[in-house]
């Protein structure tokens, strides 16, 4: 069969989305040959417009497609506490149980294997925000991982000086979860994070 290069070409766009390899892009190509035209020009439009349309809240980097984002527009927020996330989808997932904080989006946390340095980073941003809305506490929520706590004391150490309550979330056992098949990170955060009962 002769090379069919519009076709190449979406196999090879499919391929650049996180944990399609080669095989799922194709297949996924192959089904788009069989959409009808409606369905492609909806597909096609809904991502321009994610890319034209969507874009970081200059204030606090939350996805948006206003000017200022709604969580940073509200008034009833907490107003001297900011919940410091690595992503927005770590924002939406507290949203999901929660709508009373602010948010400050990092953008990633820092790696110095991927390169990721603290000028990579919305760190700036946070700083003056802490100085003009007089934050009074802040929920450090970045992953409970390497990254994520060499992110966390990070931005710890920038704020020694400053007069702030600084918290971590609780992590350590997952609902549901059986110990022997954590890791032993898991366990000693979930003794250092135990809450009594008695």
């Amino acid at each position: 069969m002769s090379n069919l290069p519009s076709l190449e070409n979406l196999i090879i766009a499919f391929e650049k989305l996180p944990g399609i390899g080669h095989r799922t892009a194709e297949r996924l190509a192959y089904h788009v040959l069989s959409l009808d035209k409606n369905d492609i020009d909806l597909f096609s439009s809904s991502i321009i417009d994610v890319h034209d349309k969507i874009h970081h809240c200059p204030n606090c980097g939350m996805y948006t497609e206003k000017p200022i984002c709604e969580i940073c527009s509200s008034n009833s927020r907490e107003e001297n506490t900011l919940v410091v996330v690595a992503t927005s989808k770590d924002a939406i997932s507290i949203e999901k149980i929660s709508q009373k904080y602010k948010y400050h989006i990092l953008n990633g946390e820092l790696s110095m294997l991927r390169g990721v340095t603290p000028d990579k980073l919305n760190i700036e941003k946070l700083l003056e925000r802490i100085e003009k809305e007089n934050i009074k506490e802040l929920i450090l929520a970045t992953n409970p991982t390497i990254e994520g706590e060499t992110t966390s004391q990070y931005i710890c150490n920038l704020l020694a000086n400053k007069d702030i309550s600084i918290s971590r979330l609780a992590y350590g056992l997952p609902m549901g979860g059986e110990i022997d098949y954590l890791d032993s990170l898991t366990i000693d955060r979930a003794f250092t994070g135990r809450t009594k009962i008695k």
